[in-house]
């Protein structure tokens, strides 16, 4: 008999069980690692989405769920880059506000300190 399966039918690896998807783990854990190091945005949501639809394909048994630890890392590493970057953005924007109040501050009191002059 041949190791081959016949023709039509996936081939079977190791560890992956009959008629799953396989899992994308390292995959998302890859895109959380380079969110992070990276400092980009749209690969901390990418790996966020795909790893919270990944963990709910498997929980419904349509994915291979080898890859739990895997998907789990690559989808807290996406949060945890959203949030960085969330919170960096905030305070860039708090710094922006605050610099143009006090540029309007010192234009509105008007040229010197006043008392300064003999």
């Amino acid at each position: 008999m041949s190791q081959f399966p016949p023709p039509g039918l996936p081939p079977q690896y190791p560890g992956m069980l009959a008629n799953l998807d396989p899992h994308r783990g390292v995959l998302l854990l890859v895109l959380g690692i380079l969110s992070l190091v990276l400092g980009c945005f749209p690969l901390g949501i990418v790996s966020w989405v795909l790893g919270n639809n990944d963990l709910k394909s498997m929980a419904e048994g349509r994915m291979d769920p080898s890859g739990r630890g895997l998907t789990q890392a690559g989808k807290i590493l996406g949060i945890v880059s959203v949030v960085l970057f969330s919170l960096g953005f905030l305070v860039w924007l708090l710094m922006l506000v605050l610099g143009i109040g006090m540029v309007a501050a010192g234009a509105a009191a008007g040229p010197g300190v006043p008392g300064s002059q003999p």
